[in-house]
């Protein structure tokens, strides 16, 4: 059975990493070539490349982190894989959800429409906005890979008592709950900030659509279509990081080893998914990585249709 499952996630894994790869490292390629040919990268294009990036990055971090534990689980536990490991994932999945958060704050400043003064005071300097919290967010990442060091140390200490495989085990165990428990504390910051940029963005189309009414207009207007599409985007973002939350908590949920390693499995494949899956969704949310996405689609439908007797 454990053969099975291991055949099974291995080849989920396998598609995962591909495909996660291929969608984001498309857009990096695509922004970084209209960057090369001249055109000048919009801010939002810059939040785009980083985003892409930092993914990549954690794909890569979590597939390592798989292929480790399968095939060298001594040498996954060890003192310096820890703190590369925690110390690498805590960085990536920072940038990670700081950089969501501010793409869905730009969301929200550039389509929202809000009549207060402070409102239309952050609206027209949305690059500052962003910047300042891109600057605080590296305060609050600096206090987070010192507690994570901290945490990771003293695991070390406890585990270099007893160099016994079972002190090991114990060891990751602990550390994987101590991740787990710690993190949120500073990842529900950007993740909560999404969350109300969701709201506040469900808020202004129903009043937009309120006064459309009111004014017999076509409530399909220029403004309800723009609000529709980053909630759309803004909506899948929360949907998705809900369910990297829980992949990560899965981790300490088992009992036993057998359910530990289980949950483990299933933990790094709901990862992976997501950070493949939404570099789809702002593929599709944006004109032009969508436009070329469906180019090279085409292309290669026609060069098998061409291959085919």
């Amino acid at each position: 059975m454990d053969l099975v499952l291991w055949r099974t996630f291995t080849i989920i894994f396998s598609v995962e990493f591909i495909i996660g790869t291929l969608g984001n490292g498309f857009i990096v390629l695509m922004k970084c070539t209209d960057w090369i040919k001249g055109s000048k990268l919009s801010f939002v294009d810059q939040i785009l490349i980083g985003l892409a990036i930092s993914r990549t990055g954690l794909i890569w971090l979590i597939f390592l982190d798989w292929w480790l534990f399968m095939l060298y689980p001594i040498l996954h536990m060890t003192e310096k894989m820890l703190r590369m490991y925690y110390i690498s994932w805590t960085v990536l999945n920072h940038l990670n959800l700081w950089l969501t958060a501010s793409l869905s704050i730009f969301y929200f400043l550039k389509i929202a429409n809000f009549y207060k003064t402070i409102f239309l005071y952050l609206k027209f300097r949305v690059k500052k906005v962003i910047a300042v919290t891109l600057l605080v967010s590296l305060l609050i990442l600096i206090l987070n890979i010192i507690i994570i060091k901290i945490y990771v140390d003293m695991c070390i200490v406890g585990a270099q008592r007893n160099v016994s495989y079972t002190s090991s085990m114990n060891n990751y165990e602990q550390s994987c709950k101590l991740l787990a428990f710690t993190n949120p504390m500073f990842t529900l910051i950007p993740f909560g900030m999404s969350l109300t940029t969701l709201l506040l963005l469900i808020f202004s189309l129903w009043k937009h659509l309120k006064n459309t009414q009111h004014s017999m207009k076509d409530s399909r207007d220029i403004s309800s279509m723009a609000h529709i599409k980053a909630l759309q985007t803004v909506i899948v973002s929360v949907l998705l990081y809900s369910i990297f939350f829980l992949s990560f908590f899965m981790k300490v949920w088992g009992k036993s080893w057998k359910d530990k390693y289980f949950f483990s499995l299933c933990a790094w494949a709901l990862g992976i998914a997501v950070l493949s899956g939404h570099s789809f969704v702002l593929i599709q949310g944006n004109n032009r990585l969508r436009w070329a996405w469906r180019s090279v689609m085409l292309w290669f439908r026609c060069r098998f249709k061409s291959a085919e007797p």
